[in-house]
């Protein structure tokens, strides 16, 4: 198991999400299908209070992300320079799901 995979599948975050660990599987699944490794060109840094955090932004900036789920956003306090918007993984899966 994946570190991710285990973090997204730990019951309080399926409960958070009302995601099923099948829907988690699928879901890497599908990311995985169509992820593509991003080229680390530029170093944003330091910008965040919490160095793992930072690698994290690098990586989704270097990436073009907008958008950065976690459940620790305090630890992304400044991603809003870069454009990213930060939001916890419940509700942008369940906005996720109603499209």
């Amino acid at each position: 198991m994946l570190a991710g995979e285990a973090v997204l599948t730990r019951p309080e975050h399926l409960a958070g999400s009302g995601a099923t660990i099948a829907e988690i599987d699928t879901l890497l699944d599908a990311l995985a299908a169509v992820c593509q490794p991003v080229l680390i060109s530029y170093f944003w840094r330091p910008t965040l209070r919490d160095p793992d955090a930072e690698m994290v932004l690098v990586a989704a900036m270097n990436g073009g992300a907008d958008r950065q789920l976690t459940f620790n956003e305090q630890d992304f306090r400044g991603a809003n320079r870069f454009n990213v918007i930060v939001e916890r993984p419940g509700p942008a899966w369940r906005a996720w799901r109603q499209r």
